[in-house]
């Protein structure tokens, strides 16, 4: 359900669905350590977020084709979604031939040593933010954020409603402005309907019912372990 919230959302994609499940998995389970030492349940979070973003992407795909995801498409627009159907399909099968025979190559990359994985990973990085804006400035502005990714995990602050900030921050403070614009600087307008009231109370669940529902599932950890 987290990773295909986090599809839905415009450019946001799988990553930050792997990034909000084991995140969510890590806060809401007592033995966090046994995470990054193997525990199965630190795989099986992010890769159910990131399966579930995939999925999720589509909608804003279909937006932007001017397509309203719903019933009504499957007559409006059947030769899109039937290609998109085929596609899917073919892609998993694709998927499974190519993984199968190549899945013990796949394990051997996780023996490389980080001495040599990390200059890689940091390489393709520089190269990618530079080929992008071609300004040394960004390549300095890269560093610093990593360096403070450094210390906010250091101190357990989680990365991922910084990342979700940073993504959607200016499309929000757009939007924002947009609808100023449009009731001549009322800010009630941004309460004075049903559906603002409704995203309102979804943003204020989203805050709460993490907090309630680790708290839970710590407390149910730590019985079940006394016992």
């Amino acid at each position: 359900m987290l990773g295909f919230i986090a599809g839905v959302l415009p450019g946001v994609g799988a990553s930050l669905g792997s990034f909000i499940s084991y995140t969510l998995e890590k806060r809401c389970w007592a033995e966090r350590a046994r995470l990054v030492k193997g525990d199965i349940r630190g795989v099986a979070a992010p890769e159910a977020g990131n399966n579930g973003a995939s999925s999720g992407a589509l909608v804003p795909m279909l937006i932007s084709l001017n397509i309203t995801p719903g019933p009504l498409m499957f007559t409006q627009h059947a030769d899109i979604v039937w290609g998109v159907i085929a596609a899917l399909l073919i892609g998993n099968v694709l998927s499974l031939v190519l993984n199968i025979p190549m899945v013990g190559f796949f394990v051997k990359l996780l023996s490389v040593p980080p001495m040599y994985l990390l200059p890689i990973v940091a390489m393709e990085a520089f190269v990618g933010v530079y080929s992008i804006s071609h300004s040394t400035f960004d390549l300095y502005f890269m560093v610093a954020f990593g360096v403070a990714g450094y210390f906010l995990r250091k101190l357990d602050i989680p990365l991922v409603p910084i990342i979700l900030g940073l993504l959607l921050g200016p499309e929000m403070e757009k939007n924002l402005g947009h609808a100023l614009v449009l009731s001549d600087g009322d800010w009630t307008t941004l309460w004075s309907s049903s559906l603002s009231m409704g995203l309102w109370l979804a943003a204020g669940l989203g805050l709460v019912l993490p907090v309630l529902f680790c708290q839970s599932g710590r407390s149910v950890t730590v019985s079940t372990t006394a016992v």
